[in-house]
């Protein structure tokens, strides 16, 4: 579907109690008014002027609570770039209500989230399925959208969070690419900048300004509540009604943007210029708004170029060994935006020679036109994604909101529509429309005579465009499902399959008659996978790109068509198979799954392009100081001789590696080592029988020539305090990262108290002793976090910590981590924190298992570890039976200081900037 042009921002947001210091209660407010009904989703609409969505779905045992205010970088004047994603930052830090947003939250174990976009910015919470945390989310809402702080001493702190994440997207050479060309693009609209903004507006924004903003755009007449998944639509209402109804509709009136971009006169070029070992080109073009009947095919046009492996752009750059990889998007918003192409360029070909490349394709599809299956395939994919997020409330709640940004929510559902209506001839014109030279813009990182300018129609009327849409067929619902622990156990199916196949079933019905399927084959051991590292990693994404009866994309195909997707991830020793389908298409998808497994043939073209793919995405590591820094830090922690299969190798290494793997190096592999061991899990809606049936016949009879064993991993290494400097020059973000191991199982008794003890140490970066410090009070870095990691297999668990910041604050990150964990031993916790901690940890936990894949991964562990979902009810009780002196005794026991290995990773040549002189009184104004 069309790809929203959203930066975003893992943020919690609060403001400053500005615009209405107290809601008058005089009069029950009016019941919300209902508008329509489209495909099951409610629409209503309050006195204010608030819109309500209401989205029912017993399925998942969750409440998405969603609140989108329609500001984001399009609405900003001079001086106020990146203000919409700065106020969502500052919407986190509280109200006279809320004092503290991320705790409050995280108290209830939400999956809580703000992102800010061109168009709009929203807010999120996805918490278990209750009433106390449904009213708890709309009173939320409703209290921060008018009742936020905004204070000067947050924005001082907040400022420089921020200011850290747009250092972050500085260390990324394709984000940095596509801001410049942009911004060359784009001559007036502020579609031309980033939401992140520029450095100095973030630093020097004026509170008042802020306040302003904040009260002149976060009112109920300028927003939209999406209410998703299981809840009662009587009880929503009546609460939406008492929080959101009591806010008075303001008196100012909106106005709308009004700025448009002129018809370009002529291709522009940018060149970017910064460290790098990958170079990379890009084209841009200007497109009509998301609402335009001309963008359905803009979107099925950019599948047919770029798509792998079956693009224009894939097979004329990536085959040909031009290219490492493509991409693109055609960005839908309210205003005209943008189509983009990009290509990663392999060392030794020309950036000139790839760009020419590109525009020959393009000119073929102008003048020639695609054919019927490429637009078939492309369509495919879209109204394949769509259908899955469809089936996911929490994230067609967020796409709604995008939608809504640019109109109307209804848009989400024609623009489906209309892709459906998508023909050759469509794409054809509309790449004869747009995709001229003389509209476009060029980006490398490393004149016509006579401009074509290009008219871009303007946004139709969407009342005229809608009318009185009805949409369709509401989406099958699925179960009200219970995810504790026991309740899941009894509903686990765990048949004999041919072979050391162990598999859990787990049939339920689900929103869209969705499945998922969890397979990891496990072969070889530590003597006999020596020096084969590299071929393990290729090994299962070489299966799935081709089979005896079926090309790589024949099979994308036959997968695109039944609504399924497929993804394989290989480590030394084990390949990961992880599919989802539908219950209808089941039989297909399982059919396709055995003839990866049983009948792969290992193209060597398709071995040509993986190794190239794989390569680049190292290349691309090389000074990347979050890559170099987790890298050091598994290296020290699991120090293996060079051939052992458990060794990490370096990225110059790694490299070297993946160029050396051959076919024949995987064909023996395949051959003498894998057959039916391993661990398989399915959940979702789907028929048993058939189910077992298909999955004996494709592990009948397979057993591997080489013996198995598990590559067990040890805890007792050599380990004393010690901080390593990695220089990455020109990267403006720097990387902490600090790490020890130990011995202990996660069935060890002192597993539950350790875990909560970093719940509350790093659990989380807005609420954490570790994220109350570096980000909340001190400012100093937009993400840092603990994890505990302990083995179901080996007795041997890690703690890290992980942090970012600009370079020149690197040293007083490692201070406040050093001054807390002193802290942390010395004084323990409170049974407060503890307590709070507790029920956030498992109501994290409780979250987790509502998800598919998730609750898929969990049962592949527990076959892994021989045991069943019992674990996990005996774990939740040795939680809830955590003290403050047990979780302060686990903490000394493991986590020792002078053992903890710290790796620093950034630019630390710069000097701080010089303060500017104080103007004196009459100086330029």
């Amino acid at each position: 579907m069309g790809r929203t042009l959203r930066v975003v921002f893992p943020v919690s947001v609060v403001l400053a109690g500005l615009c209405l210091a107290g809601i008058v209660h005089a009069a029950e407010p009016p019941a919300p008014k209902l508008i329509r009904t489209v495909e099951g989703i409610t629409e209503y609409e309050l006195a204010n002027g608030l819109k309500v969505l209401l989205f029912p779905d017993p399925s998942k045992p969750t409440v998405t609570v969603n609140l989108t205010v329609f500001v984001g970088s399009r609405h900003e004047g001079y001086g106020e770039a990146g203000m919409a994603h700065l106020l969502e930052h500052m919407v986190f830090k509280g109200t006279p209500t809320h004092g503290n947003i991320p705790k409050l939250l995280t108290g209830r174990g939400a999956n809580f989230n703000g992102t800010t976009s061109f168009d709009r910015t929203n807010y999120f919470e996805t918490m278990p399925a209750s009433d106390d945390n449904l009213e708890f989310g709309i009173h939320l809402e409703a209290d921060r959208l008018v009742n936020s702080f905004v204070k000067g001493e947050d924005l001082k702190s907040e400022m420089t969070v921020v200011r850290n994440e747009f250092e972050r997207g500085e260390n990324s050479p394709p984000r940095i690419l596509l801001q410049r060309m942009l911004s060359l693009a784009f001559d007036w609209h502020n579609y031309g900048k980033m939401t992140i903004g520029n450095r100095a507006d973030i630093e020097r924004v004026p509170i008042d300004r802020l306040q302003k903003f904040y009260k002149w755009h976060y009112q109920p007449d300028n927003a939209m509540l999406v209410i998703a998944g299981q809840f009662d639509p009587k009880k929503a209402l009546d609460s939406i009604r008492k929080h959101f109804g009591a806010i008075p509709r303001p008196e100012r009136q909106l106005d709308q943007t009004y700025t448009e971009e002129p018809a370009q006169d002529g291709e522009r070029v940018v060149t970017l210029r910064r460290t790098g070992d990958v170079a990379i080109v890009g084209t841009l073009y200007h497109i009509p708004s998301g609402a335009h009947p001309d963008f359905a095919p803009v979107d099925v046009l950019e599948g047919v170029l770029t798509a792998a492996p079956t693009g224009r752009l894939y097979k004329a750059l990536v085959e040909t060994r031009k290219a490492s990889s493509g991409s693109g998007g055609a960005f839908n918003l309210h205003d005209p935006g943008v189509l983009f192409l990009t290509a990663d360029v392999l060392n030794g070909i020309e950036s000139q020679q790839v760009l020419e490349v590109i525009h020959d394709e393009i000119e073929k599809v102008r003048n020639q036109g695609v054919t019927q299956e490429e637009t078939d395939r492309s369509k495919q994919a879209l109204l394949k994604q769509i259908e899955i997020n469809a089936a996911d409330s929490t994230k067609i709640a967020i796409d709604l909101s995008n939608w809504a940004g640019q109109g109307d929510w209804r848009l989400y559902f024609l623009y489906r529509d209309q892709v459906e209506k998508v023909t050759p001839d469509d794409v054809k014109r509309v790449a004869d429309s747009y995709l001229r030279r003389d509209n476009g813009t060029v980006g490398i990182f490393q004149p016509v005579k006579q401009s074509d300018r290009i008219s871009i129609p303007e946004t139709p009327n969407l009342t005229e465009l809608i009318g009185e849409y009805k949409g369709r067929q509401v989406v099958a619902q699925g179960e009200s499902f219970d995810v504790a622990p026991d309740k899941i156990e009894a509903r686990i199916v765990r048949p004999k399959l041919p072979g050391n196949i162990q598999a859990a079933l787990l049939p339920k019905a689900t929103r869209g008659n969705a499945v998922v399927i969890r397979l990891t084959l496990r072969y070889g051991n530590e003597s006999n996978l020596k020096g084969l590292a590299a071929v393990c990693d290729f090994l299962p994404d070489m299966m799935a790109r081709g089979t005896k009866s079926l090309s790589r994309v024949e099979l994308q195909d036959r997968l695109d068509k039944a609504r399924g997707e497929f993804n394989a991830d290989g480590n030394p020793g084990e390949a990961t198979f992880t599919i989802k389908a539908k219950r209808e298409s089941l039989p297909e998808i399982l059919d396709l799954l055995r003839q990866v497994l049983r009948e792969p043939v290992f193209p060597q073209e398709e071995l040509e392009t993986l190794r190239q793919e794989a390569t680049a995405v190292v290349e691309k590591q090389l000074n990347d100081p979050q890559a170099l820094a987790f890298r050091t830090i598994r290296r020290t922690l699991g120090p293996y001789p060079a051939e052992d299969p458990r060794y990490t190798a370096t990225l110059a290494e790694e490299v070297q590696r993946y160029k050396s793997v051959t076919r024949a190096d995987l064909v023996k592999l395949y051959e003498e080592f894998v057959g039916a061991q391993g661990e398989l899990a399915i959940t979702g809606d789907f028929d048993v029988e058939q189910t077992v049936a298909a999955l004996n016949k494709t592990f009948a009879d397979w057993k591997p020539a080489q013996p198995f064993g598990e590559l067990h991993r040890t805890a007792d290494v050599k380990l004393s305090r010690r901080v390593e400097t990695i220089p990455t020059p020109e990267k403006a973000n720097a990387v902490y990262a600090a790490g020890t191991v130990f011995p202990m199982r996660d069935n060890d008794p002192d597993y539950a108290p350790l875990v909560i003890s970093d719940f509350i140490l790093g659990g989380g970066t807005l609420s954490s002793r570790l994220g109350d410090r570096v980000r909340q009070k001190e400012g100093l870095s937009y993400g840092i976090r603990s994890n505990v990691n302990a083995s179901p297999i080996d007795p041997r668990a890690a703690f890290s910590i992980m942090a970012i910041s600009n370079p020149l604050n690197m040293e007083k990150v490692k201070t406040a981590i050093d001054e807390e964990l002193t802290r942390f031993l010395k004084d323990g916790v409170t049974a407060d924190e503890l307590d709070l901690a507790k029920r956030g940890y498992l109501q994290m936990q409780e979250v987790m298992r509502t998800d598919d894949s998730g609750l898929a991964q969990i049962l592949t562990t527990n076959l892994r570890a021989g045991r069943t979902m019992q674990y996990y009810v005996d774990l939740e009780k040795r939680i809830k039976a955590v003290t403050p002196a047990d979780a302060a005794r686990a903490f000394r026991k493991y986590v020792d200081p002078e053992r903890l290995v710290i790796i620093q990773a950034g630019d630390f040549t710069k000097k701080p900037a010089a303060k500017p002189a104080e103007k004196k009184p009459g100086g330029d104004k």
